[in-house]
């Protein structure tokens, strides 16, 4: 599965990358993410808890970052085993770049696989559901920067 998309962030590139990089920040915008730990400057662990069709499952997998060229892009990636619904690993290409002093617009290329259970509910709403994820993840991921950015304002 193969997907990508741009988020307009009201919010300076520097407190993107910042957010990008904030543990805490991107567990409150991964759908379903019960814990995010960095277990250094470019790994974390987490548990992700995700409903995809029938199918109900939680992850337990790590995540790294590469490539990493701050503040202006890295990969993000990652693999989750779900025990006997499957695996699911993927990775996403992420830049940054100033449109004005203080918005940032966001890139992101993302690849993805599933296998085990998951995978035998259908390309289709495998797709969808990733879709709607990231979806999630990226207006989350605007809300909580661009809120930040309001309260330092003020």
């Amino acid at each position: 599965m193969d997907m990508s998309g741009s988020e307009r962030i009201e919010a300076p590139l520097d407190a993107v990358w910042q957010a990008l990089n904030d543990p805490e920040i991107l567990r409150q915008c991964i759908p379903g993410c019960e814990r995010l730990e960095k277990t250094s400057d470019t790994d974390m662990t987490a548990t992700v808890s995700l409903k995809i069709g029938p199918i109900k499952a939680r992850f337990e997998g790590a995540v790294q970052l590469s490539n990493l060229d701050p503040p202006h892009s890295y990969r993000i990636a990652g693999e989750g085993k779900g025990g006997v619904v499957g695996f699911a690993k993927g990775g996403a290409d992420v830049s940054l770049q100033a449109e004005a002093p203080d918005v940032t617009i966001l890139s992101y290329v993302v690849k993805a696989d599933v296998g085990g259970k998951i995978a035998q509910l259908g390309a289709r709403l495998i797709d969808s559901t990733a879709k709607k994820l990231a979806t999630e993840f990226f207006g989350t991921f605007r809300e909580i920067v661009g809120k930040s950015q309001d309260r330092l304002a003020s």
